[in-house]
């Protein structure tokens, strides 16, 4: 039987709860570049997600008053955690790389406390309701970000933070204690603000690498999972769907993570040790709704319009095999390397193929 033609939020929706849509929808992340491209290919006052019928969804966030932030040289940036950035040039393109972890120095828990962590007196959230209600009007509704292990990364760096899980387990807890109880409050303040209208917040962090775990699951359990459960909880508190984004091979943590309560995966890197996508599908799917699977380190950027519509049919068939719990989108942002007749290809193919699937 076809399902009745859903609106972009109530298709979302529907595949999130693993409930029949008309087709499988659709979503988008990309670079800068990539955006301007597809503008420039639409022409001047074209919506290009309208363009490509993506359902995707609109971002909200409070507005950050607190204190004034440190005026850098071009090409730099700073945010209220104190992480700097500085843009480099590739390919085609920029990326603002890493430049400054604030607690890099840090060696006991007592100097932690000459660090400033941000406070929910920075923001203001008065704002938030009015824009969520419009944002749903045509779209779904995402708000939040709590990732405890990518910002000890962040805050430390990377290496030093991975160092801290052996040797200094107890600066560990104080670090991930703080990070999380900001956040915590930080979030409860944006429920809050827009109860009853937030569809989707991330409970996220990169447990993952092209070739396997960063972590062990001993430490993940540890030190981050307890923090992830406090999230998901708060989310589900309101109503929120917890959407978990985890690159590279995240396979060992996936069972935790769901029995968590986790709602969305994302990106689902299929080229990853132990990411099989008809594995997944089968072990998680009557649980959780899958998002991304497009593959995009080679097929997107470097194949045929052709081996792109093929690698839609294979995530389609093989994510979305019982006609829902999938969400289409590339595994990661597109890249200023992928050409627009790839990208064309990709959201044409999900329209045609992703209605033909959804409606038996």
């Amino acid at each position: 039987m076809k399902a009745a033609e859903l609106s972009p939020r109530e298709r979302m929706l529907a595949a999130i709860n693993r409930q029949p849509v008309d087709r499988i929808p659709t979503d988008i992340w990309a670079t800068n570049e990539v955006w301007q491209k597809l503008r420039q290919h639409f022409g001047p006052g074209v919506d290009v997600m309208d363009a490509l019928q993506i359902d995707g969804m609109i971002s909200i966030d409070p507005i950050y008053i607190g204190p004034s932030l440190p005026v850098l040289p071009a090409g730099e940036t700073i945010d209220y955690w104190g992480i700097r950035t500085k843009t480099v040039a590739h390919e085609g393109g920029t990326y603002d790389e890493l430049a400054f972890n604030p607690l890099s120095a840090a060696k006991t828990i007592a100097d932690l406390d000459h660090y400033a962590w941000p406070r929910t007196e920075w923001f203001d959230y008065s704002h938030m309701r009015d824009a969520a209600q419009k944002a749903r009007e045509k779209r779904l509704v995402h708000c939040g970000y709590m990732a405890p292990f990518f910002f000890h990364n962040l805050l430390r760096g990377l290496e030093l933070s991975m160092e801290d899980i052996l040797l200094e387990p107890e600066l560990t807890h104080e670090i991930v204690r703080r990070i999380s109880d900001f956040f915590y409050a930080h979030h409860r303040k944006m429920f809050e603000a827009c109860d009853g209208l937030i569809d989707l917040a991330q409970v996220t962090d990169d447990l993952g690498s092209q070739t396997g775990p960063l972590i062990s699951m001993a430490s993940y359990r540890e030190f981050y999972a307890p923090q992830h459960k406090r999230f998901i909880d708060l989310s589900h508190e309101f109503g929120i769907k917890v959407m978990h984004h985890d690159d590279g091979s995240c396979r060992p943590f996936l069972p935790l993570l769901v029995e968590m309560g986790i709602d969305v995966l994302n990106p689902v890197q299929w080229n990853c040790p132990g990411m099989d996508l008809r594995e997944l599908k089968a072990e998680f799917g009557n649980r959780i709704c899958f998002h991304g699977g497009i593959e995009n380190q080679r097929i997107l950027p470097f194949g045929t319009p052709g081996e792109v519509r093929a690698e839609v049919r294979h995530c389609i068939d093989e994510l979305a095999s019982d006609g829902t719990g999938y969400i289409l989108a590339p595994c990661h942002n597109i890249q200023v390397v992928s050409p627009v007749e790839n990208i064309l290809a990709m959201y044409d193919e999900a329209q045609r193929y992703g209605a033909s699937v959804a409606c038996g």
